[in-house]
């Protein structure tokens, strides 16, 4: 295993004080390293969920026999960047995730990855590092956001920048525009919409990185736990 390289022999003893100050056990320690690429936080609405997805694939890989470790991995929301200077740090997140990825993967050593992404610039920096790493990898994405129901439609994101543009025109009041503000994004996911992230979530399946369902089970689907836990099975 890749992971020999810092878990056996004499000259890895220092390596091996260093998982046991972790709380590793000998049996972790001999069974294959398979590093999860947490992509959480608590700023992006396609990410505040993936903890539980995170969880999920933990649970797959220690059932299959593998040592899941957990690492992250930035996102920026580009719905809340956008129209002001934080724009200009969305594109140049996609090379920080992975440089930042391939280094922790590299320097650790693991046998396998687990990426856990969800939008825009995310999914495809983490594509780019798993290329770069060369290691056995599968993405499970943390799912699309449901639809919003705005007088009796469905709505979506774009329905709010239209919205917007409606109120400039006096097509609509400030109070119709506040009704779409508290509807058309209804639960956490990545935005309803073929935007990028989803986008790239259904290419990340069709290429073969992702198992089948990974770009349309909605984000608060429990179908998307059993993804997940399915995903770390079969990183195995």
């Amino acid at each position: 295993m890749k992971s020999d390289n810092v878990k056996k022999g004499i000259q890895q003893a220092p390596h091996r004080s260093l998982f046991n100050a972790l709380g590793m056990t000998k049996e972790e320690m001999e069974g294959p390293l398979v590093g999860i690429v947490s992509s959480y936080n608590e700023i992006v609405p396609g990410h505040m969920n993936l903890d539980k997805i995170v969880n999920a694939v933990k649970q797959g890989v220690a059932m299959a026999g593998g040592t899941p470790v957990v690492f992250p991995a930035i996102a920026v929301c580009d719905g809340i960047a956008m129209g002001h200077i934080g724009m200009k740090y969305s594109l140049v997140t996609r090379d920080l995730i992975a440089d930042s990825t391939e280094a922790m993967a590299l320097a650790h050593q693991f046998d396998a990855l687990v990426m856990v992404p969800n939008c825009d610039k995310n999914v495809p920096g983490l594509l780019m590092a798993a290329a770069r790493i060369n290691v056995p990898t599968v993405f499970v994405s943390g799912g699309p956001m449901l639809a919003g129901h705005v007088k009796g439609r469905k709505r979506s994101l774009s329905s709010m920048f239209e919205a917007v543009g409606e109120y400039s025109a006096g097509k609509l009041t400030a109070d119709d525009v506040c009704e779409f503000e508290e509807k058309v994004c209804p639960t956490c996911g990545s935005c309803s919409g073929m935007y990028t992230a989803n986008s790239m979530n259904c290419l990340t399946e069709v290429l073969g990185m992702g198992l089948r369902g990974n770009g349309t089970i909605p984000a608060v689907y429990s179908e998307r736990i059993r993804l997940a836990k399915h995903a770390g099975m079969q990183v195995m």
